[in-house]
């Protein structure tokens, strides 16, 4: 089990209200049943209940429903701003791999350079060395 599902465990929640709703539903069907009334009365308040119950169950749905499509694009719109980072990041560091593969670049023909520099100035040197001597 993931962590997330650790944190926010959904199952126990929604079945703990789903037992919580069939509870009361049989309580309430067990005492209209076991009250002191005639045949007909006791028909019509569990008509009535029933259709209480039925509209407290639509409204609940379309809560949930609102709810779900509510998490579904912040969910959306999240994963959509992980991403545009993710690929701005990407972008940055390629940037910055290639100054810094140019900046060596240039520093290696600086360097490449100098040393040509300084061994035509050695060489030159040690000409004019051996010219001077003699033997």
């Amino acid at each position: 089990m993931s962590p997330e599902e650790k944190n926010y465990p959904v199952q126990s929640n929604s079945t703990f209200f789903k037992g919580a709703l069939i509870g009361g539903l049989i309580g309430a069907a067990a005492a209209l049943l076991f009250a002191p009334k005639p045949g007909n009365e006791l028909r019509g308040d569990l008509s009535e209940k029933l259709s209480l119950v039925t509209d407290k169950t639509k409204e609940v749905a379309c809560v949930v429903g609102d709810k779900a499509t509510e998490i579904a694009k912040t969910v959306s719109t999240k994963s959509s701003d992980v991403a545009k980072s993710i690929v701005e990041g990407s972008h940055n560091i390629i940037d910055t791999v290639k100054i810094s593969a140019s900046n060596v670049s240039e520093e290696i023909a600086d360097a490449t350079q100098e040393i040509k520099d300084t061994s035509t100035d050695a060489a030159k040197d040690i000409q004019h060395e051996l010219n001077a001597t003699k033997y």
